[in-house]
């Protein structure tokens, strides 16, 4: 596997991409976009250079979460692109920075699919180590427009444990699996409640549910997200879990989680023809301690 995207497979604007991965569900609700915010932030404090791409036209956050420090502006190389809004060190794009906040994004597929086009492709990226692409909810057209247009180095799969949830998120599972994307694992949110006081643990939207998926799939189970208001909070205030020189539990939780990722990648470049079935095996088997 090459360091970088393969230059055939994309255009020029995305060649100096390391990576790119798709955080997704198949449904709302399941906290894709906190995950791939703190995800960033995650990698960002690691050293690496990140973007984020907000691939939901009818519902951004991304906006809030991440606030942007810089004003629209086109590349001062090339005035019909645009650069990147910054926050926190990350290279950040999405509606909601551009649209206000109270507009609804009332437009047919085709006009939503030509934004994404152009947030792809006409928004000077640069070099980035990581770019980080929050997906829409659902299995639908934005979703093949980008994997039919460039070719994304993994997935990360987000779910809760209950059922319910889990049967959308194996639709998602499966739509990658047809369109040949590797699914790095799966990431279980809102995974259990420890009550402050007794630090009793809860699981009120059910317990397993994540790993069973991963076990299901012969996916790589990359961790538990517990509800706590922290995660809430920071988010909506536009504060990252990752100041600071101590990290938080919450904060670990997703350190561990970009861990599993760096760590899967750099493997999978390191091996070659047979050696990945080995890599499979050992990857399947190793345990991790949250």
């Amino acid at each position: 596997m090459s360091n970088w995207v393969q230059e055939k497979d994309v255009p020029f604007q995305l060649k100096n991409i390391r990576y790119v991965i798709a955080v997704a569900a198949g449904k709302g609700g399941v906290g894709k976009s906190t995950l791939s915010v703190n995800l960033a932030l995650a990698l960002k404090r690691k050293g690496y250079s990140v973007g984020i791409l907000d691939a939901d036209i009818y519902g951004p956050s991304l906006s809030k979460m991440l606030p942007a420090e810089t004003n629209i502006a086109n590349s001062p190389e090339n005035p019909d692109k645009l650069m990147p809004f910054i926050s926190k060190g990350i290279k950040a794009m999405s509606i909601s920075y551009i649209r206000p906040h109270q507009d609804p994004m009332a437009v047919r597929a085709p006009i939503a699919n030509s934004m994404i086009m152009q947030f792809l492709f006409q928004v000077e990226w640069g070099e980035l180590d990581y770019l980080i692409i929050d997906m829409p909810p659902g299995t639908g057209d934005i979703q093949l427009t980008i994997m039919q247009n460039i070719t994304l180095s993994g997935a990360v799969i987000v779910t809760t444990p209950q059922a319910v949830a889990l049967s959308d998120v194996r639709k998602a599972v499966q739509m990658f699996n047809q369109m040949n994307v590797p699914i790095i694992g799966v990431v279980e949110n809102m995974s259990h409640f420890i009550e402050p006081i007794s630090k009793i643990i809860y699981y009120p939207l059910g317990k397993g549910g994540g790993e069973k998926l991963a076990r299901e799939f012969g996916l790589p189970f990359m961790g538990e997200i517990p509800l706590d208001a922290q995660i809430s909070e920071y988010a909506d205030a536009g504060i990252s879990l990752f100041e600071g020189p101590i990290l938080s539990p919450i904060a670990l939780s997703y350190e561990n989680i970009s861990g599993h990722l760096t760590d899967h990648l750099y493997a999978l470049e390191s091996l070659e023809g047979d050696c990945l079935k080995d890599f499979e095996l050992i990857w399947e088997s190793k345990e991790y301690v949250y």
